[in-house]
Formats: C-alpha cells, structure tokens, sequence
C-alpha cells in the first residue's frame, strides 16, 4: 500500500460481518477512487454527505452508503438540534469512508477474516489534526438529551470530557459501535497527513453551522447576577463576623467601666472612712433613740396618696409623703395608703369568688365539674392529625397547593424503594498519639460473588407476592411504555439484562465498565439510559477517572406508582410491607451470608417508624410526669407548720437513742418530776404529726389532677369545634400546663400557710397567752359577719379594723388567700393565654393548634384553680385544724395537751424563705452586685445574638426515628453515597401552547425561540449551579416535540401517503407512508415557520404522546413524555406541562432549604419575564415550605406575644414602667434560649418554634409573680424621691420572700426533676428538642426571673400599690410576736442591722 498517495483509498466496499448476526465490514483496497456511478448511489451520497460529493471519485460503494446512512440516523435523532455538530458528524464519517483521498488520513494495519471467508478489515490508523477533534468536539459536547436530562455525549461519546476520548469512543470495536477498531495515533508516519478540514463552530451566523443557547454555551446570553439563598455575612473582622466584633468590643468597653468605677468607689469610700465615723459619732451623741424608732419601723410602713395609679395608667396625687421603707421619717399613723382602682376591684372580686368556693365547696365542685364534663363531650369527635403535610403545611400554603396542582394534573410523584448494598467493614488498627484505634473500613462492593448473591435477591424481590391479595413488582410498579412495558427498577442487574448467565468470573468487569461509561450500550429492560450515578455509590476518582469497579455501594431503586386513588394506593403499600419485611430479614442475614450490609427504606417505612418511636417515648414521658406528680405532692405541704415538732429524720435518731432504755432496769420516777415524752423508750417510733395531718399530699395530687383535667377539658373542646390533636400536643401540653399550674398551686398554698400563721387558732393562742392587750378572738360566725371587703374603708370601720383581729375562720382565711393571690394568678394566665392564642394566627397547623390547646389548658387550669381548687383547700384546712390524717381523712389523731408554742423562727417562713430573706435577698440587692448582675446578662444578651447568628434551620428527620431505627443506617447511607439530587419539575400553566407565541416562550433549540423562555432560562440557570441548585439539564418536551416532525428522522413522524390525517404504525410498510413534513409547502426549519399551531398542532402532540419510544425514534414522547403533559378531558388543549430537571445532590438541611428557594426564584423570574404561570415542584418541597416563612412566623408570633405582655402586664400592675421591664426580662429569657439553640445546635423549625412560644409562656410564670408581689408591696415614691431607692430595695425583698419560694418550688425545681428524669431517653429527638431546649428554658427563666428581674425592678420599678390590710397587720403580728423580721434596709448606723 502507498501511504500517502492522493486520490487513492485504503479501504472500499463491504466484505461481510464478522458473525452472521454483525454488523458488515469493509474491505481493504489499494487501489485509486472509482468514478464508475454504477457503484454507488449518488442520490443517497449528496444526501448524507453533501454537494461536494456531486461527482467526482469516491471510495465507497452504496452497500456501505446504506450502513453508513442507518448509522447516522442513530446519532442523528440525538444531535440533529445543533447543526454544527450534525454536520461536523457527517464531514467526519463521509470522509472517513468515502473521501477520494482516503489513503492519505487513513492506514489499515490489521486485516481479519469475515463470516463469508473474505478479508475485512479488523483495525485501522486515522489520523485526525487537533484542530478539526476539538472543534468536532466542542460542537457536541453541550448538547441535551432532554429525555434523559442529560447531554448526547454521554451516547454518541460515552460521557467523553475531551475530544481524544470521544474519538476512541466512537472508534472502539463493540456490538453497538464500531464493527472494527479504529484508532487514532499523535504521530505523523512519513507520507501520511492529517484530516484536518475546517470544523463548523456552533456559534457561526450561517444556518448549517449556528446552534441554539441550549446547545451552544458561546452564544448565550448572561443572566443578571443572583447571589446564592440565604449568603453568610460577608462582613468579617479576622474570623469574626462584624456583630460579633462590635458586640465584643462594647462588652469589653462595659466591663472596663465597670471595673474602673467599683475601683474608684472603693478608693473614695476609704478616703471618707474617717469622716463619715466622726459624723456617726456626732449625730449619735444628739439623737435619742426612741424604742419604737429602730428599723422595725421599715416594716408595714403604709403607702401615701390614694391615686389610681401611676404615669398613664391613673392620675398620681400632687401631695407626695414616704411610705414603707422610710416609716423612721413619719408617724406611721399620719401615712395615707395609696390605692389603684382596679387593683381593688380584682381583690374584691376575688375575695367574694374565694368566700363562696370556700363556704359552699360541695356546690362549687358539683357546678365546675358538671360544665367540665359538657367540654369533655368533645372526645367523641377526637382525632389525631399524622399527616406530615396537613401538619406543617398551611392549607392556603402555597407549596401545598401546587402539590395538589401536581398529583391533579400529572398523577402522584413516585413512591420511591431505596435499597443501599455494601461490603461488610473489616476493621483496622491506627496507632496515633501511643493509642491503638480500630477502625472500620469498607472495601469496594463490586466483586463476582456479590453481584452473584445479589442478582438472586433482586430475583426474589421481584417474585415477592403480598399478603393477603399475593400482588408482585409488577402489579405495582411503574411503566413508563404502559401497561405492558417494564417496571423501572434502577440497578445495576440492568445494565446485566437482570441475568448473569452470559457472564463469567473473567467478564464481568470489563462489561459493567462499558456500561459505565456509555450506560446507552446497556440499556435496561424498560429502554432508559442508566447512568452511573444512579446505581453506584461513593465512586473514587483518581486523576480526574473514575473508578468503576472501587465502588463502595451498590444503589438500587424500585419506582413503585402512587395514585390519588386510595384502593390503587393500598395496593401499593401492601405490597411495600411485603417488600420492608423481606428486606429487614435480609439485613438480618445478609452480613454472615454474603460479607453486605443492607439499607433500605420502602414508601411505607417512615411513617410506621416515627410512630413506633412516638411509642417507645410514651414511657419516658410518662416517667418524667410521674416524677413531677410525687415532688409536688410530698413538698406541697412542707412549708406549713401546724406545730413546732422535729421533723421525722430527728424523731427517728431520738428513738434511736432512747431504743436501749427499754432493755435497761430503771426505778419509779417522782410523780412531780417532768418528763419529757421524747425521751421516753418505745417499741415503735414516735413520729411527728405533721407526717400524718400536715402533709398536704392528697391536695397536691388534686391540683396536678385539675391540671390533667383542664387538658382533658381543652381537647375534649377543641376537638368539638373540629381542631385536631398533634403528637407535640399530647406530648408538649401536660408539661407547659404542669408548669404553670403547679407554680399558682405552690402560691395558693404558701398564703394560706401565711394567712394561717397570722388568722389561725396558733396565733390566737399565741396572743392571748401572752397578754397583748388585743380582743379576744371572734368565732367564726362573728368574724365573717364583717367579711373583709364588704365596704369601702372608712377611718374607723374598715376592713384594717377587721385585719387587726387575730383569728379568722377558715373560710375567711382562704377567700384573704385568693384575694391576695388572684390577681397575681390572673396577670400570669390572661398573660399567657394572650401569648398561646396569638400563635394561632401563625398558619402552620402543628403550631396553630398547639398554641390553641395551650391557651384553652391555661385557662381552663387558672379557672379550676381558682374555683375547685379553692374549695379543696377549706376542706383540707378543715381537716387539718380537725387533727385528721391526710389521705385517710376518716382516721383522726387524738388530740395532745396544748401548749402555748413559742413564736416560730423565722417567722414560720420555710426554709427556702428563709435563705432568700437572710441571705440571697441582701445580697442581690447591693449596689456592687446589682451592677454586676446586669453587666453580667447584658453579656449573656451579646453571647445569644452572637449566637443566634449560627442558628440553622431545618430538621435531621432521622432524629424523629428510634435511635435503633433501621431508617437511621439508611438516611446515613443516603447522604454519603447519593450521588445525585432530587428531581424538580417547573410546572407551566395557564398558557396557550397551540399559538406561536405561547411555543416560543418554552422552546429552546429554534432560533425564534425567546432568550427569557423557559428552556433557554433553565439551561443557564443550570450553568451557575452554586445559586441554583440545579444538576441537569432540563428535558423540554416541546424541543423533542418539534425534532420529532423533522423529515430528517425518517422512522419517528410518519403519515400515510393517501391520507395525511392517519399515522403509521412502526409496523406499516415503508411503501405506505411518508415523514409528516415530507414534501410541505413550508419546509421544517429551525426558525419554526410552518410549524403546526391551533388543531393541527393538537393532532400531532396527541400523535407524539402515544408512539412508543424505541432506539430507531428516540424522540418520541411516550416514554421520555407520556406524564409531562395534562390534556383536558377532550385533549384539545394543553391545561399544564412541566420541565424536568435535577438538583445538584442534597447533603444537608441548608441545601434542601436552598434548593427551594433557588427554585422559587427561577420560577418567579420566569412568570414574570414570561408572563405564563410557572411554579416549582419537588418532593421535598412542601415540607420545606415552612422554612422560607420561619423567620418571619417567629417574630410575628414572639412579637405579638411579648406585646400581649406589655399590654396585660401594664394594665394588671398598673404600671407601664414596671410592665415595659416584665416584658424586656421576658425578652431577654426567650432570647437566651434562641441563643443557647445555637449552641446545642438546635435547628429552628415547627418544633423549636413551639418551645420558643413555651419559653415566653413560662418566662411570664417567673416574672409575672414576682413584679405582681413588688407592685404590691409598698408606698408609690417616685423614681427620683430622695428615699426612693430603698423604698424599691425593700419591696423587692419583701416580694422575694413572699413569692420566690413559690416560684423555685412550685416551676423551677418541679420541671427540674421532670427533666433529669428526661435526660435518661435514648431518643435523640426528646433529648434535643425537650430535654436541652427546656432545661435551657427552666435554668434561663429561673436566672432572669429570680436574678435580672428583682435587680431592674429595685432600680426603676415603678411606685408600688400596697394590699390594704398588708401594713398595719403585719405590723401588729411582728410586735405581738416579736418576728424575725429584722429590717433589711436599716440605716448604716443600725447596731440591729443584718
């Protein structure tokens, strides 16, 4: 052969195939190109390869024009939407096999005998210049297979990135290729030159060479920048963001001056040291110190002016006199009290609501708990919401709504089986730092013996049959070709053909690396290309190449049929129950059977998951409420004192000691010797009676009853009017309510114990036995003949008058208790109800009907407590003066001989009362700790913001799952071996699809096509993935729509030649029928003139829609398109279509919630730039939908409830000062937890949401109490009166020691115990979500409320409002009984100060 030689060939003619069912191959020739036209059919050469090749010799014969024309129309359907590259295609192959001067780019080097015993060839040289590869190669490589969602190289190139690998892809001897080797070598043999004519470029102006957008990246436009959703700040200093920098530097400035001015203070007080003693001395020396003047006169000092109240809540009097705190300065009898309207009208009401509960306690019972059972008729319509849409999607809620437009118009996405095969993890040894590690390891999953096992499994899979009605795959799947197509079952068996009987230990590789690199040699049974990235997982890549075959899992999908129909869904899930059965045996087996492990999840397998953990956390729940029920019960009654006995760990050590006695001989004691009784032997241990009738156990299991019962009576309401419960409910509810509850309990109980000591037979005794020069104690009946707030006050006869007698009844006692407390327990539950009901304007069902189930338990809670609640009490009152045991009120102790008892210590206060009044009390109100206390929360303020800033939104559902859950191993699988994102769909409606117009605004391959439609903005869209989340291009049924009318594409749109209007079949004769634009006044063109519109266009779609999709006719719409579109009843018209594409993968909770909102901005733009209606669809999508709202649904609901605080509070206090502070430390609680989620990496969503509008709930408890007790407390001196600060100082310890107690006992340490009972779950889902984000709350309310709060009332509270019998009456009882009450704020000077 003469390399080199122009006008000759190397090769010519067919010389047969290399197996009878092969494809021919051609002969080699050295010879010159013939010109004799008999050899071949010039017609059909002009026609593939051009007018060149009009006349002339040419090296090929029609037998290889045939083959080469059949060849083309293959690649053809795939590439002929850019004509620079079917045009290059054809330049290539034409000359290739039929250039004149062949010989000279072409050189056969191996020749092989065919099936006819002819020489062929078996391998040749062409020599192709780089110029002419990479402009051949970069007019392919950016077309889309929109069937496919992806590019036609992937087919035509086998995914090729470079034109030298798309050469030897083409050139590769394979059964769908090329029947011969053909390679193409760098270097250049002497005589030989390169093919190296001019490549057409897909940007060139003329029509055989310009492509569009979709296909050519060179001319398209450039979209306006779109910053990714949700950026981080770009604002830093060094690693810190610019807040944060300047949040650090303010604090650090503070606690500088802070510092600076305590250092200062200090050297001034010591410089003054000697002057201020020599003044001391000197006023000491003229003062004579009145008895009655030391600092007891700071207790019971009376309020001054009578107003309504302060700044705008009421009318202030002029006439400004000191009043508690500064009684040394004025005569306590010359002392007006100051009053506030409403306060007194909410005192009285309460006091006559207590005298009636109280006197008539069975009447109250029968009448509360008559109208409680009327609302817990609303059981009968119960029913428990666990539909995860219904639950976090809003009806009106826009991803919803276009859910339901989806599954209306183009049928349920899939109900996807996911199954995750890997290699069992061998573990090796790592030595670091002197430790030995074991380390699990996996290996690649690919090997003979496992794809073996596994074949056979998915053999089995596909011989499941259900229970009871024996359904298979088949029945349920999903065919895209119809009813007698193939189920799509994406794995790796299919690029096999399911069988691996053609294929041996020494084979198989080498053919999953073909079908990985071109997945169109493999298609599977139901005729879509699988690329690798489906069914493999984890691939690693080494230079750029991918290693196939080092695979760490195999990925296997199962795409079952979802329907609206709820018979063809049952069908489904029965089979899906069948399948998750047979899968979790073989997770089971599979490890010691083959060396897998198996991940899977079926479309039935997350529901029934999170409600089996929603079972397996009823008992922890129930535990932890079970803790809180037994602390209540046993602590309610042990601040009581009923008498003055050793408590029973001193009674048992004395028994103890005396037990030896009794063995001991001992003589007859003096008839007048005193013994005492304690120290006398017994057999059995004298125990206290306050064990037996003090305990208040019964009443404390009442109040938690009530709580139950006011939960019972909310649901059974709620689910009357039609609101549904949620698990967050049945779960959340009885803890808020618990907590709110129990602390009014504690309240309630404490006053009455204080009301006890002051109006109780002790104290009655106690004042005539010590002869005070007070009236004897009234009976009973007398003393309710003057009820307490029957009148106004007057000088004489007012009710002071009444307060100074020392015994009241019981029943007075407790209506005092609840006129005292009410309006305290009112402020807290209007407050908090206001709070819980305005989360009802939030539109996400699970937080509007928690925040209704909240507000109605509340209130129902406060009600009961304030009505039954309070007839319990008189009766356990009753029945305690009676000497009765609790729990077995029918057992009564004998009565023992009555002794005047001594005054109590501390003034009957507990012992937490006590601490607080001596130690905690004093101590926060120093001027030096106050400063610190609140440059301290001013820190913890900054901490939370800087936090906050690292808040996330989401939530890991794996979280929801028990924590053995095999969901767990699953989700873990998906996110480290998923290569590929979730599909979207761009839904278009509300468009005419039949006019030109509305065509060009989706199209993309024509050139009229407009630049914002929607294919052309979705391709560029997919170029800038980093803000669009989108992976793939998109598939454009429309683009395939119009190539499938191309005549070019001889086997897809045929009609018959008598009659256009009746379509071939694939079986009809060629002979009969014709290309649809055959022979067409205006021929098909890439400018879409002559393109059907109106009917004619509905005639073809329906056409289209219906031929089935085959190798010969890609472009047809039946498989790649059948579900694309909706069509009216009539299929006249086009209702809907959407355009299919993919997100890039999806890791995290960032990316799902980025990829939403990327696609809600493409979508919006396009409606916009368009003017059709398109929306974005995705599976994820509607549960996601909260969080583009989230933000703003919490500071709409956080806002509006901190505005109920301000406004109850205000009004309630009758302060706007002291209110604006309640709902600032409020603010600063909820802010703390927000900030303390960013730390425990608690992600904002429905369910952190709900524990936010909680944490306000219960930061209103802390405070509400605690500033009610401060209003109340004292005398309305103004901020700037000279005695203002200690006046303020004082009633903030007298409300701390009233109402602290309360509030540590009956909140603080009652969800505590519920917590560290909580803390023992193994769901990760309580432990984030209930036990750290409510111990966050329970120790940030106790510190605000109990810490910040007193420091910033006792320096700008707001004048106070004293209860009218509060001054004169503890006044009288500390002198009687000389109380422990040792004044807090004394003068420095005081030798009795604290």
């Amino acid at each position: 052969m003469q390399l080199g030689e122009q006008g000759r060939c190397a090769m010519r003619g067919s010389c047969g195939p290399k197996s009878w069912f092969g494809k021919p191959l051609p002969c080699p020739y050295d010879g010159p190109a013939s010109e004799v036209r008999e050899d071949v059919d010039r017609d059909l050469l002009v026609s593939l390869c051009g007018a060149e090749y009009v006349d002339g010799p040419t090296c090929c014969t029609t037998a290889q024009l045939e083959t080469m024309r059949d060849n083309l129309g293959l690649a053809e359907n795939l590439i002929s939407s850019c004509p620079a590259c079917r045009n290059n295609f054809r330049q290539f192959w034409c000359s290739f096999t039929c250039s004149p001067n062949q010989a000279t780019f072409l050189n056969v080097t191996s020749t092989q005998e065919s099936s006819t015993g002819q020489e062929a060839v078996e391998s040749v040289d062409f020599y192709v210049s780089n110029r002419f590869g990479e402009g051949f190669f970069d007019s392919c490589k950016s077309i889309k297979m929109g069937a496919t969602n992806g590019y036609a190289m992937d087919l035509i190139g086998g995914g090729a990135r470079d034109y030298k690998g798309f050469l030897k892809f083409m050139g590769d001897e394979k059964d769908m290729g090329s029947p011969f080797q053909i390679n193409y070598p760098r270097t250049l043999p002497s005589g030989m030159s390169f093919f190296d004519t001019d490549p057409r470029n897909c940007s060139d102006n003329d029509l055989e060479s310009r492509c569009t957008c979709i296909d050519c990246p060179d001319i398209c436009q450039t979209l306006p920048p779109a910053s990714p959703p949700n950026p981080e700040s770009t604002c830093h200093v060094g690693l810190v963001s610019c807040l944060t920098f300047v949040l650090i530097v303010v604090f650090s400035l503070a606690l500088a001056s802070f510092l600076l001015g305590y250092a200062l203070q200090l050297t001034i007080r010591k410089r003054h040291s000697y002057e201020r003693v020599a003044l001391s001395t000197d006023a000491a020396s003229e003062h004579i110190i009145s008895p009655r003047a030391h600092a007891r006169g700071l207790i019971g000092a009376s309020s001054l002016s009578n107003g309504d109240g302060e700044e705008s809540t009421g009318a202030q009097s002029e006439s400004r006199n000191l009043g508690r705190g500064a009684s040394l300065l004025d005569p306590i009898d010359t002392v007006q009290p100051r009053q506030y309207r409403l306060n007194n009208i909410l005192r009285r009401a309460f006091y006559h609501l207590g005298l009636f509960a109280a006197s008539y306690p069975w009447l109250t019972f029968a009448t509360v708990f008559v109208l409680v059972a009327l609302l817990n008729v609303g059981w009968k319509n119960f029913q428990v919401e666990t539909d995860p849409v219904r639950l976090w999607v809003a009806p009106d809620s826009e991803s919803k709504l276009q859910k339901e437009f989806f599954d209306e118009h183009f049928g349920p996405f899939y109900r996807p089986e996911q199954i995750f095969v890997t290699s069992s993890p061998s573990f090796a040894s790592d030595i670091s730092d002197g430790l030995t590690q074991t380390i699990p390891e996996k290996h690649p999953v690919l090997s003979w013996e496992h794809l073996q096992y596994w074949f056979d499994v998915e053999a089995d899979i596909r011989a499941l049959r259900s229970s009871p009605n024996g359904y298979t795959l088949e029945d349920v799947c999903f065919k895209p070709a119809g009813p007698d197509g193939y189920c799509v079952v994406q794995s790796v068996a299919a690029w096999f053909g399911n069988s691996l009987d053609p294929y041996d230990n020494d084979t198989w590789a080498a053919h999953l690396l073909d079908c990985a690199s071109s997945p169109v040699q493999c298609l599977p049974d139901f005729q879509q290309p699988l690329a690798p990235q489906y069914v493999l997982g984890a691939v690693p890549e080494k230079d750029g190449v991918k290693d196939y075959l080092g695979a760490e899992a195999l990925v296997v999908t199962l795409v079952v049929s979802d329907s609206l129909d709820p018979h063809v869904q049952e069908r489904a899930m029965e089979w899906e129950r069948t399948l998750k059965d047979y899968l979790y045996h073989l997770r089971e087996r599979a490890p010691a059977e083959a060396g897998l492990e198996i991940a899977f999840s079926t479309g039935v397998s997350l529901e029934e998951e999170i409600n089996k953990s929603t079972n397996t956390d009823v008992r922890i729940v129930v535990l932890s409420y079970i803790a809180m029920f037994f602390y209540v019960s046993l602590t309610l009654g042990s601040g009581s004192s009923i008498s003055r006995e050793e408590g029973v760990l001193a009674s048992l050590t004395q028994w103890v000691a005396n037990l030896p006695k009794l063995f001991k001989r001992q003589g007859v004691a003096s008839s007048s010797l005193s013994i005492d009784s304690r120290d006398v032997p017994s057999l059995i241990p004298r125990l206290p009676r306050s064990l037996f009738v003090g305990s208040k156990f019964t009443l404390g299991l009442f109040g938690i009853a009530l709580v139950i019962l006011s939960v019972s009576s909310s649901v059974g309401f709620f689910s009357w009017v039609g609101v549904k419960v949620t698990l967050i409910i049945a779960e959340v509810i009885p803890f808020l309510v618990l907590a709110v509850g129990v602390d009014n309990v504690f309240i309630l109980v404490h006053e009455l114990d204080r009301q006890n000591l002051l109006h109780g037979p002790n104290a009655a005794a106690t004042s005539q036995g010590l002869g005070y020069g007070f009236a004897a104690p009234m009976s009973p009946t007398h003393s309710r003949a003057r009820p307490q707030f029957d009148s106004l006050p007057s000088n004489d006869d007012s009710e002071d008058a009444v307060s100074t007698q020392v015994y009241l009844s019981p029943e007075e006692r407790v209506a005092r208790t609840l006129a005292g407390m009410g309006p305290s327990i009112l402020l807290s539950s209007i407050t908090e109800t206001l709070a819980f009901a305005l989360g009802a304007l939030v539109p996400m069902p699970a937080v509007r009907n928690f925040a209704l189930y909240a507000a109605g338990s509340v209130l129902l809670n406060a009600v009961l407590q304030v009505t039954v609640f309070v007839s319990a009490l008189v009766i356990d009152l009753r029945r305690v003066e009676a000497s009765r045991v609790d729990c077995f009120p029918c057992v009564r102790l004998s009565s023992r001989i009555a002794l005047v008892d001594e005054a109590p210590a501390g003034g009957g206060l507990g012992l937490i009362a006590r601490f607080i009044r001596r130690h905690y009390a004093p101590f926060l109100l120093k001027p030096v700790v106050k400063g610190a206390v609140l440059l301290t929360f001013v820190g913890m303020l900054f901490a939370s913001i800087i936090s906050m800033q690292h808040l996330e939104l989401g939530f890991d559902q794996r979280l929801a799952l028990p924590s053995e859950s095999y969901l767990v191993n699953y989700f873990d699988n998906l996110d480290s071996y998923l290569d590929i994102g979730p599909p979207v769909y761009f839904v278009v409606h509300d468009v005419d699809i039949t006019e030109r117009h509305g065509q060009q605004g989706l199209c993309g391959r024509f050139t009229t096509c407009a630049d914002n439609s929607v294919a052309n903005i979705l391709e560029a869209e997919r170029k800038r993935p980093e803000s669009s989340f989108i992976a793939e291009p998109a598939s454009s049924w429309i683009d395939d729509f119009f190539n499938w009318l191309d005549p070019a594409h001889e086997k897809c749109c045929r009609v018959r030649k008598r009659d256009h209007t009746v379509f071939c079949r694939d079986t009809d004769s060629p002979r009969l029928c014709q290309m649809c634009y055959e022979d067409r006044e205006q021929a098909w063109n890439i400018t879409m003139t002559g393109f059907p519109e109106d009917e004619e266009f509905m005639q073809y779609l329906r056409q289209w829609l219906v031929q089935p999709t085959t190798e010969d006719c890609s472009l047809a719409g039946k498989a790649s398109f059948g579900t694309a579109l909706s069509l009216s009843p009539d299929h006249n018209e086009v209702l809907a279509s959407h355009f299919r594409t993919f997100h890039t993968p999806l890791k995290s909770q960032a990316d799902f919630i980025n990829s939403f909102a990327a696609a809600h901005r493409i979508a919006d733009g396009l409606s916009q730039e368009t003017g059709m209606s398109v929306f974005p669809y995705s599976l994820h999508y509607v549960f996601f939908d909260q969080y583009a709202h989230i933000v703003a649904i919490t500071e709409q609901i956080l806002g509006l409830g901190l505005g109920a605080v301000l406004l109850v509070t205000a009004v309630l206090l009758g302060s706007w000062r002291t209110g604006t502070i309640v709902t600032g430390v409020v603010a600063l609680t909820v802010l703390s937890v927000m900030g303390m989620m960013g730390v425990w990496g608690i992600m904002l969503n429905a369910i952190s949401l709900v524990n936010l509008v909680i944490s306000l709930g219960i930061a209103v408890e802390f405070c509400a109490h605690i500033a009610r007790a401060f209003m109340s407390a004292g005398s309305g001196l103004p901020v700037d009166h000279p005695a203002g600060q200690k006046e303020r100082d004082e009633r903030m310890w007298t409300a701390l020691v009233d109402v602290g107690p309360s509030v540590l006992s009956g909140i603080t340490f009652t969800k505590l115990i519920g917590m560290c009972v909580l803390a023992l779950t193994r769901s990760r889902f309580l432990e984030i979500y209930y036990f750290r984000m409510w111990m966050t709350l329970i120790v940030s309310g106790a510190l605000h409320g109990l810490v910040l709060l007193p420091v910033v009332l006792s320096l700008a509270g707001g004048p106070g409002f004293p209860q009218q019998e509060a001054d004169e009456e503890w006044m009288s009882h500390a002198i009687r009984n000389d109380y422990e009450y040792t004044p807090f704020l004394a003068d420095d000077d005081s030798v009795l100060s604290d």
